[in-house]
């Protein structure tokens, strides 16, 4: 894991080397163990280690083969790369170094732009071709690794996150008015390729870029997930078996491509819990899990300490307990924001980021449960929309997702910042209205994995474990898994309360009271009720005189959300005040 950046220019000049200085900055925290750049005419690289495989210095970056005539910057794992690094040396191909990121650059040799289809992991990279004076980029097909770029026709820059590309000069800060769209009515989700500001996009997950000298840009997908059933039905039993074998593969990927020990983000929730129940399962005798706490509130527990206390009781691994007082949250929440790559409204991301920064003192490497619940439909929406009846989709999804409603968009943006098209609707229903599905919740399904959670709970996590110099990895996504559970009929995920399989792999295993208990959220109780010192920064930022200057929200919709904070929730129970607030903090904190 790493921060990757660069820049390629298009205009006859060289890349100012203090850009790539600049961006190299901001990364430093994702990469505290190496620092290194390269410079061939047109093109720079700047590239940040994290050393989690081969620790020598035969795979820093950026890496170089001059035989090859290829240069490369990735961020990120490929769990697969013993079994490709073979298939290479079988081709002929011979290696210098003992890591993932020279498979990279040999594949790329060997496939070309179809050199992303071989690779199973999480990963953003870029490969400078000498020869032909090209760049190709390319993205994981989830998503888990950002890459965010500034195209002007002048120049195409790169990096891991938006706060280097923000270091550099010349990037159109303000804001995109289609991006703010989607950010308020999919909870802080704008898709690739649109961020809030519009001189920074971000590459679309599964796909690649290709950029030439004289500035041509072509952009291709590699993947596409098929939420289809099968050819051959199966019986419960054997999707249950199938997917319980294809679980413990991408947990044991996770754990064993690693030349350092490997923990576990252990939440007390099912799924978490299920992580150190399969590690267990194959063997793991060294099992290290992290859990955090908070200060309770009177409506609600500040911890799921009495179910993570349960697992521990139940496997013994090498445990440790955070405990975080909610003075703490409240002081050190602009620190999690301001490593934000984009505006989150999750309220859980202090929650990751302050468990992040006490987890990567004890290792560098963790698995987090991130991705199950969309996965395998854990969420309380997902049955409401299966059971409308409505024959249009967007219809029969909307009123159980969407934050807010287009005419009330309008009503909290001022004019400049509104939009006469339901922009975020039109998005929506190409998603949902996809031949890759067969019901519509296969559909939901399908957009949640592919498009939702990589800009919100995906995101969220490396944003808040890479600010410490942690990789997360997300056994959930694994792209065999993943695959395998879009096929699984909508009605063995949604039983049981949802999440059906994963409680009957889980049963026997992890203890009852974990699999029993009513569906949990990361708990943050401070930021979750709406009151007091939280209230009061709230108010402060959004009648602060650079809110006021900026000109982005009606003020009589601020008013009448303050005047009653907490009667002006999302569907999801998301506090849109917090909404506001989030944003505006985020562009403070940026200098935006």
């Amino acid at each position: 894991m790493c921060g990757i950046s660069g820049e390629l220019r298009f205009d006859g000049q060289v890349p100012e080397l203090k850009n790539i200085n600049a961006m190299m900055a901001k990364l430093e925290k994702r990469g505290p163990d190496h620092a290194g750049s390269f410079s061939d005419g047109a093109l720079a690289f700047g590239h940040r280690r994290l050393a989690i495989i081969d620790l020598s210095h035969k795979s820093s970056q950026p890496m170089v083969d001059a035989e090859l005539g290829l240069a490369l910057v990735f961020n990120g794992t490929i769990y697969n790369y013993p079994e490709l690094r073979t298939e290479l040396k079988a081709k002929g191909y011979h290696f210098f170094s003992d890591g993932d990121t020279e498979t990279i650059m040999k594949a790329y040799a060997e496939w070309g732009e179809d050199a992303p289809k071989h690779l199973k992991g999480m990963f953003a990279f870029a490969v400078w071709d000498m020869n032909k004076k090209t760049l190709f980029v390319a993205r994981d097909r989830m998503g888990i690794k950002p890459l965010y770029y500034a195209h002007d026709g002048k120049s195409f820059k790169f990096a891991s996150n938006t706060q280097a590309l923000l270091a550099t000069s010349g990037i159109d800060t303000s804001l995109d008015t289609l991006a703010l769209h989607n950010l308020f009515t999919l909870h802080a989700v704008v898709p690739a390729p649109r961020t809030v500001l519009k001189g920074i996009r971000k590459l679309k997950p599964a796909h690649t870029l290709t950029l030439h000298s004289d500035g041509r840009m072509e952009e291709k997908c590699y993947w596409n997930l098929v939420a289809k059933r099968p050819a051959e039905p199966h019986s419960e039993q054997e999707w249950i078996d199938a997917i319980h074998e294809a679980l413990r593969v991408a947990v044991r990927r996770r754990n064993n491509i690693a030349d350092v020990p490997v923990g576990v983000l252990l939440s007390g929730g099912l799924d978490s819990s299920l992580l150190v129940a399969l590690l267990d399962e194959i063997g793991i005798k060294d099992i290290r899990t992290f859990t955090i706490g908070f200060d309770d509130q009177p409506e609600e527990k500040g911890s799921e300490y009495e179910y993570s206390d349960a697992v521990v009781e139940r496997f013994k691994p090498n445990h440790h307990k955070f405990h975080i007082p909610n003075e703490q949250t409240l002081q050190r929440l602009p620190e999690a924001v301001a490593n934000m790559a984009e505006p989150m409204f999750g309220q859980d991301a202090i929650g990751f980021y302050l468990l992040s920064e006490q987890v990567s003192k004890h290792v560098k490497v963790v698995q987090s449960g991130q991705g199950a619940d969309e996965v395998f439909g854990g969420y309380f929406w997902y049955p409401q929309t299966h059971a409308d009846q409505n024959p249009d989709r967007l219809a029969r999804f909307a009123p159980y997702y969407f934050d807010r409603e287009h005419g009330e968009l309008n009503q909290m943006l001022q004019a400049q910042y509104q939009t006469e098209r339901d922009y975020t609707g039109e998005l929506v229903r190409e998603l949902l209205e996809t031949e890759y599905a067969d019901e519509h919740l296969d559909a939901v399904l399908r957009a949640d994995v592919t498009t939702f959670i990589v800009d919100d709970p995906v995101k969220r996590v490396d944003n808040m474990t890479m600010a410490w110099g942690l990789e997360a990895r997300v056994p959930f996504l694994d792209q065999d898994l993943v695959e395998l559970a879009a096929q699984m009929p909508p009605e063995l995920k949604l039983r049981d309360g949802g999440k059906y399989v994963l409680k009957q792999i889980a049963r026997g295993r992890v203890p009852d009271s974990v699999i029993d208990r009513p569906k949990g959220y990361f708990p943050v109780p401070a930021l979750k009720f709406v009151r007091g010192e939280f209230l009061d920064m709230m108010r402060d930022l959004l009648l602060s005189p650079t809110a006021k200057q900026r000109g982005l929200y009606n003020p009589a919709y601020v008013e009448k959300v303050l005047s009653k904070p907490e009667e002006h929730l999302t569907r999801i129970k998301g506090s849109k005040l917090w909404h506001m607030a989030l944003l505006e903090m985020w562009l403070q904190l940026q200098r935006i």
